[in-house]
């Protein structure tokens, strides 16, 4: 009978009194200990691990995006596309939990959804910024993050700037005319803007001649896409936990949802297919 394996034997290191350990790296010791049910209801830890983590993956695609939105304005496009794509999986992966989270029943969330007080998605302020950067940028909903100064004082500064998708009409504009764009859409969601779908229809008739603008382009609809996607996976989830009663933020829950799947991102980019 062989023994037992010894991962010394291949070189392992095992003792890390005086060296960084992956828990030390990672500084696992605080990040779990930061799941603090407030009920006894077994599902609740579920709940929170599902949103935690969605908050992780938040904040790299914030990180992603606005490094994507500096390599657009330096015209580094290979980098960008990778930022992109990887912006994509991203949503790919917040879809993948919704699953986990829908093996909870009305039954199971309605063991501990009083703790939960006026506590709601509707909060997150990485999502309002995700949403910022992107182009839906409406200021009326600066006001739930007014009781974080420096969240609500991102959030303002992202609204002075011109937003992502901005940086890309202005570089579809200076790349097929040599000439600035029409002024940027300062509020969402807004109808797709005439002159703006008509350059893009260019690109899409001769792809060969504008590759790198007709990739942009595809980059943001497979962007757009798995974003959409979320949300109505978040749609389903939320109608499947509670049905149709109001949020727990105090949004009318499913129905503040469902209008919320009709947001455009890049509408433009959307409406031309229907001219092709």
């Amino acid at each position: 009978m062989s023994s037992a394996f010894d991962p010394r034997e291949d070189g392992a290191k095992t003792d890390f009194r005086d060296a960084m350990s992956y828990g030390d790296y990672l500084r696992l010791d605080g990040l779990l200990d930061q799941q603090h049910p407030l009920s006894e209801a077994h599902d609740e830890l579920l709940f929170i691990i599902q949103h935690q983590t969605s908050e992780l993956w938040m904040k790299l695609a914030l990180h992603e995006l606005q490094a994507a939105r500096a390599a657009l304005i330096a015209g580094r496009m290979p980098q960008m596309f990778k930022m992109l794509a990887r912006v994509a999986r991203i949503f790919e992966q917040l879809n993948s939990a919704w699953d986990v989270l829908r093996t909870m029943t009305p039954a199971d969330y309605t063991r501990f959804r009083e703790a939960l007080g006026p506590s709601s998605g509707f909060q997150s302020w990485q999502y309002r910024m995700i949403e910022y950067v992107l182009g839906n940028r409406n200021p009326h909903l600066l006001r739930p993050h007014a009781h974080v100064p420096a969240a609500r004082a991102a959030l303002e500064a992202e609204l002075a700037r011109p937003s992502f998708y901005d940086e890309v009409i202005r570089h579809l504009f200076e790349t097929l005319e040599g000439r600035a764009p029409p002024a940027p859409q300062l509020e969402s969601p807004h109808a797709p803007v005439p002159e703006v779908q008509a350059r893009w229809q260019r690109v899409y008739e001769d792809p060969t001649t504008h590759w790198e603008l007709y990739e942009l382009a595809e980059k943001l609809v497979d962007l757009e896409d798995y974003f959409r996607r979320w949300r109505f996976n978040h749609v389903t989830t939320v109608e499947r936990v509670i049905g149709f009663k109001r949020g727990t933020g105090g949004t009318s829950g499913v129905a503040y949802l469902k209008r919320m799947l009709s947001v455009e991102l890049f509408p433009e980019l959307w409406h031309l297919r229907s001219d092709l």
